[in-house]
């Protein structure tokens, strides 16, 4: 669902909780509400409603493959339907995902694979409040306790806000040797603990004020003594999303990570970015694999990765949610770590 007096934020909330609402994850009662909240008024969520039951209704126009049409050049490569497909530009290859992959810490006391408890002994872990644009903002640090100057990597979180699964994904990224800053992006609204309505707490006011919020995580990270100044950005859904808008409007950012993030519109705005994008999505995710071609096309002359994994849908990366595949998680992120390691030199 494309209108025109929305943001990229407003569009992409107000469609996942469409989604969720044709799920039947959240009534119609609930729907309106937080509607209400991420377009601003009760009558732009009735012609938000409206505009997507009129796309729906119009067919399958709104939505594209999961994965590009590959070139006549590079069809055999991309015939292997067991791996996920990775594109370069307008390029379609098969991914290697046997060699030279990072191989991640694996959890092997119980509970998902990736997973890095608070208590783990390589690390320091704790929830901050730091000086934003607007007021407080709070956030959650993590760090390895070894001595030595380090990358950091802002990690972004979902449409729901900061919670226990993006605390542990910080947590994962300081047990290989970052540090690793997880900004809650409705802190504006008293954050996420507290906000009444968090997809419309995140989506109210323009990108640009998320980016000032991340700004202030970037400027924590500048307090601390072992950040060496190269700088990561990784996040998810909403927060996927918000990586590649940060990657834009953020020269320091060297490298970016975005899990089945809607592409920002307009598009052009990611011809900015400095960054080496490897984006990750799921092949059964066509609401979000819709902006796949309008990055490619804005990002010819930089480097960007994108992969799409065969299998997965939405959220294939969160473990404590319906949509979660170990497989895909596992591959992303042994990817994720090559890809921080390549870049953030």
């Amino acid at each position: 669902m494309s209108e025109p007096r929305f943001n990229w934020m407003q569009q992409y909330a107000g469609s996942e909780m469409v989604e969720l609402a044709a799920e039947g994850r959240i009534d119609r009662r609930e729907l309106m509400r937080r509607l209400v909240g991420i377009c601003g008024s009760a009558a732009a969520a009735t012609a938000f409603l409206a505009a997507c039951s009129s796309e729906s209704a119009s067919g399958p126009a709104a939505t594209v493959p999961a994965s590009p049409s590959p070139s006549p050049a590079s069809t055999a490569a991309a015939s292997s339907a067991a791996a996920p497909t990775t594109v370069a530009a307008a390029t379609t290859v098969a991914a290697d995902t046997t060699s030279s992959l990072i191989e991640p810490p694996l959890n092997t006391s119980g509970g998902a694979l990736l997973s890095v408890a608070v208590d783990d002994p390589d690390l320091a872990a704790s929830d901050l409040v730091i000086p934003g644009p607007a007021g407080d903002v709070f956030a959650y640090l993590a760090t390895p306790v070894a001595s030595g100057a380090r990358a950091a990597v802002l990690v972004i979180h979902e449409i729901f806000g900061l919670n226990d699964h993006i605390r542990d994904v910080a947590r994962r990224l300081a047990k290989v040797g970052y540090l690793a800053l997880a900004v809650d992006l409705a802190s504006r609204a008293g954050g996420s603990a507290v906000a009444d309505n968090i997809p419309g707490a995140l989506t109210q006011g323009p990108v640009e004020d998320r980016v000032a919020d991340l700004d202030a995580g970037l400027a924590h990270l500048g307090t601390l003594a072992a950040f060496d100044g190269r700088l990561g950005v990784t996040g998810f859904c909403f927060g996927g999303g918000m990586t590649l808008s940060y990657a834009a409007a953020q020269p320091q950012v060297l490298a970016a990570v975005p899990y089945y993030g809607p592409t920002p519109q307009p598009a052009a705005v990611m011809s900015a970015t400095n960054a080496a994008i490897l984006a990750h999505y799921g092949a059964t995710d066509d609401r979000v694999n819709v902006g796949i071609p309008d990055l490619q096309a804005a990002m010819t002359d930089k480097v960007l990765e994108v992969v799409v994994h065969e299998g997965a849908g939405h959220a294939f990366n969160n473990d404590t949610s319906g949509n979660y595949s170990e497989t895909a998680a596992l591959t992303a992120w042994s990817a994720t770590l090559r890809w921080f390691d390549r870049y953030l030199v």
